[in-house]
This record gives C-alpha cells, sequence and structure tokens, in this order.
C-alpha cells in the first residue's frame, strides 16, 4: 500500500529516441521488455509530439511547460546562466512537500553542476561520455569508472530505494542512445570522437540485424523535387566537413540502427531495475512513470540522418508511455495530439499546485484523457518551431514555424520562402502519411495553406506569451 498521498513521479528521457525505437513502439527485433510493460500497463500514446525536436530546447519545454520561443533556450548553445533561472516545475514541486532529484543529462548549459529545484544532483558536463565519465554529483565533479548507463540506472535505483516521508519526483534523462560527441559553447558539434557504443556486454547484440526503410527513404535528387528548401543544404552534405560529422556515426546505415538497439539494452536493463525499487518500497502503483524521447531521428526519411530538429514526422513524433493506474487502464492506447510540453502541467495538476504556479504554462495536463476525464475541446493542432544554429555546417538557413493538425501539416521556412510560400511544404497526413506529396502550389491548394497560415500565425503569438 503507497504511503504518500500525493502522487511520485518518474519521468524517463531518453536521447535521439525516436518514435518507432521501441518493441512496443514497432521497432522489428529491438526488445525492450521492461520499457514495453509502463505501455503494457498503462497508456500507449500514440500521436505525441516534441515542438522543438531538439534537445536542449525540448528539455527547457518539458520542464517550463513552454514553446522554445517563450522560455528562451533555442539551441544547443551552452547558455548556463538562463538554465538557472528556468521556470522548472521541481522548483514548485519542492514548494508542494516534494523530495526531487535530477539523474542524467542535463545539457541545457554545457555546465553539469547542479541547477535550482533538486534536492539530489547527478549529472554531467555537455553530451557526457560513454565511458568512464566525469560526473557532477551534488557538486562533486569527478571520473567515474564504467558505462554511463550503468552507472545512471544505479543512482536512480538508490533515489528510488532510499526511505522517505515525502513524495519524490525523479527527472532521469539518460545519454543513450546519443553517440558520445563534444559540443562547443556555440553549438557545433564534433561526432568523430567515438560514435554510438554500446554496453560491452551488448557489443554484438543484434548484428547483422536489417531495419525495414519507409518509403519515404529516398535518394537527394528525388527528395529536392517535392522539398526545394533543401536544395542548398544537400549539395552542403557531401563536402568534407559535412562528411566528417555523417561517416563518424555511421549514418543511415543498418549498423548506425543496430548499434543504437543495443545500447538501449542497458536503458532496458535499468527499467527492470527502476519497477523491482518501486515494488519492494511499495510505491509503483502510487507513481506516474512517464517514458518519451527528447526528439526523433530519421534513418534515411526524406534523404535525412541526423538532421533530427526537422518537422517530418520522423523528427517530431515520440514515444509516449504512461503508467499510473489511477488514470490509465491497462493497455490504454490514445491517439490525441500530445505534446512534451503537456508534461509539466500534468506533474503540477496531480501535485495539488495552484494556479498561480501554472500561469505561465503553454501546456495542457494530460487529466481530460485519463478515464474519468472528457477530452472534450482538447487541442487538435499545434506549432513546431525551429531556430536555425550552428551544429551541422550543411544546415544554413533552415529556421521554420510549422502547424501540425491532426488532419495536415504546413511548413513555413522562414529565410528560404522570401516569397511567403516559395518553398513551404503542405502535405495531407491522411493521404499521405509518409510526407511525399508536397501540394503547395497544386490546385484547389491555396484556400487550405490560407486557413492554416492564419492558424499558425495565431500559435506563433500564442507561443511568444501574447
Amino acid at each position: 500500500m503507497a504511503r504518500n498521498r500525493k502522487p511520485n513521479f518518474l519521468i524517463v528521457l531518453i536521447d535521439d529516441l525516436r518514435f518507432d525505437e521501441l518493441g512496443i513502439c514497432g521497432h522489428p527485433y529491438m526488445k525492450t521488455p521492461h520499457i514495453d510493460r509502463i505501455g503494457r500497463e498503462g497508456a500507449n500514446f500514440t500521436a505525441a509530439f516534441h515542438t522543438t525536436p531538439l534537445c536542449s530546447p525540448n528539455r527547457a519545454s518539458i520542464l517550463t511547460g513552454q514553446y522554445a520561443s517563450r522560455h528562451g533556450i533555442i539551441d544547443n548553445v551552452a547558455r548556463d546562466a538562463h538554465s538557472h533561472r528556468l521556470p522548472n516545475y521541481h522548483v514548485v514541486l519542492q514548494k508542494l512537500g516534494y523530495e526531487t532529484a535530477h539523474v542524467g543529462k542535463w545539457h541545457m548549459g554545457n555546465s553539469g553542476g547542479p541547477r535550482p529545484g533538486y534536492d539530489r544532483w547527478v549529472s554531467f558536463p555537455g553530451h557526457g561520455s560513454i565511458i568512464d565519465p566525469v560526473l557532477n554529483i551534488d557538486g562533486d565533479e569527478r571520473q567515474h569508472r564504467g558505462y554511463i548507463t550503468d552507472l545512471l540506472n544505479a543512482h536512480a535505483v538508490d533515489f528510488l530505494k532510499q526511505k522517505r516521508a515525502k513524495p519524490f519526483a525523479l527527472f532521469f534523462a539518460h545519454k543513450a542512445v546519443h553517440p558520445d560527441a563534444f559540443q562547443a559553447a556555440d553549438g557545433t558539434i564534433d561526432l568523430s570522437r567515438g560514435g554510438y557504443r554500446p554496453a560491452p556486454r551488448h557489443a554484438e547484440l543484434y548484428k547483422g540485424m536489417k531495419f525495414p526503410r519507409r518509403p519515404n527513404a529516398l535518394p537527394y535528387d528525388v527528395v529536392v523535387k517535392q522539398k526545394p528548401a533543401w536544395t542548398e543544404a544537400f549539395k552542403l552534405r557531401v563536402n568534407e566537413a559535412s562528411r566528417k560529422v555523417l561517416d563518424g556515426i555511421q549514418a543511415g546505415t543498418d549498423e548506425e540502427i543496430r548499434l543504437r538497439a543495443a545500447m538501449m539494452a542497458s536503458v532496458d536493463e535499468g527499467m527492470g531495475d527502476v519497477f523491482a525499487a518501486l515494488e519492494e518500497t511499495g510505491e509503483l502503483d502510487n507513481t506516474l512513470i512517464l517514458f518519451l524521447g527528447d526528439n526523433g531521428y530519421f534513418f534515411g526519411e526524406h534523404g535525412l540522418g541526423p538532421e533530427r530538429r526537422f518537422a517530418y514526422e520522423e523528427g517530431i513524433r515520440s514515444p509516449f508511455l504512461i503508467r499510473y493506474p489511477a488514470w490509465f487502464k491497462p493497455g490504454t492506447l490514445n491517439d490525441d495530439l500530445v505534446l512534451a510540453l503537456d508534461i509539466a502541467p500534468t506533474v503540477l495538476d496531480l501535485a495539488g499546485a495552484k494556479a498561480a504556479d501554472k500561469e505561465h504554462i503553454q501546456g495542457l495536463s494530460l487529466r481530460p484523457l485519463s478515464r474519468n476525464g472528457s477530452k472534450r475541446g482538447w487541442r487538435r493542432s499545434f506549432m513546431c518551431e525551429y531556430f536555425s544554429e550552428n551544429a551541422m555546417p550543411w544546415l544554413i538557413g533552415m529556421s521554420y514555424k510549422a502547424i501540425r493538425t491532426t488532419t495536415h501539416k504546413y511548413i513555413h521556412w522562414t529565410q528560404k520562402s522570401l516569397d511567403g510560400v516559395e518553398c513551404d511544404e503542405l502535405y495531407d497526413l491522411q493521404a499521405d502519411p509518409f510526407e511525399m506529396k508536397n501540394l503547395i502550389g497544386r490546385r484547389g491548394a491555396a484556400p487550405l495553406v490560407a486557413r492554416l497560415r492564419k492558424q499558425l500565425a495565431q500559435l506563433v503569438s500564442h507561443s511568444v506569451g501574447l
């Protein structure tokens, strides 16, 4: 029987995990039984999305419930000082009597030191290292021996097993499945330093397996016919600086996909330990467990690979599993539009936060989608946004604002479409779920484009708090 009146919270965040990279989400060979248990015994949200599908901005969106335009972490540039000032929901939880912890990747700024809102802190500078990482544990920063996923799993389980009178909130952010990388303060990234590295015990796992490609995994020359905004980027993608980044991670190959799957094996083992700890303490059914990725990824779709920051489905969709028996029956499948922005308001709603503690939040509590909720009036559209940055040398002037509805997607390239819609993209997601037929300029599309542009303008205004 759970001891705490208020529910506990466990958010598990995986770096770069796309929507279909779990057993329960349809991966053809990856086995993730412990992670799958979250969805089997709870809810699997099949239409979950990121509003800025990039590491630092989306992490800030999860913690604040705000669009990047509002919270200000718009890219992976080292904004260390600003990250100490975010309206992080853990600060509110502390005031409400919660014991809070952050275990894992922070990456809103390259410093690994403690941020406000946490009673327990285990993190690392920047992207960290897969083998023998430097860890910052409550301000003590030094190198530790071992595999980073195993080390983080152990710290998370130790926190969960502690005896306490308070409810707890653990934000557990793995480095996996991100490859080893060095990111400079200006956001430029070097992916040539190690690449993907499964735990040694999983080094040969899934060896020789093939990942079936989606129909939209197409060569550049075919892609640009429907997506002219990519013309320059694809030309630059073949130069020496670009190939150094791409070849360092074997981008687009079956080996890249296999290595990512093998890295997830240690994540899944850790999830098994987490379940065991919660069962041992009697807190399992009183704990909301939410599992997601921080952005999507491309396996050749639209000619892309690590350019995960773009608004196509593979970039913005996320696995999104919740186990919380008070709200979701086992085996629940939900296809309503949910966002990473919805995590903060959901947590604060369940924790009993006051309206004043939530007035800055732009996401929605998931309560209306629970077993006793009424989803009348639930969102039918949302905005995605990206601010062009320095990480990849072939991506220049690729900022966009996009609207994704339950039926359509419109992408406005803010630097590429000088006449308003020149390089823009419009997709009918029901007739064309793989986004292969751009309808911009097609006969009869103009009224729909005008309507979506008007809705997008409203969402952009809302995103900055107007």
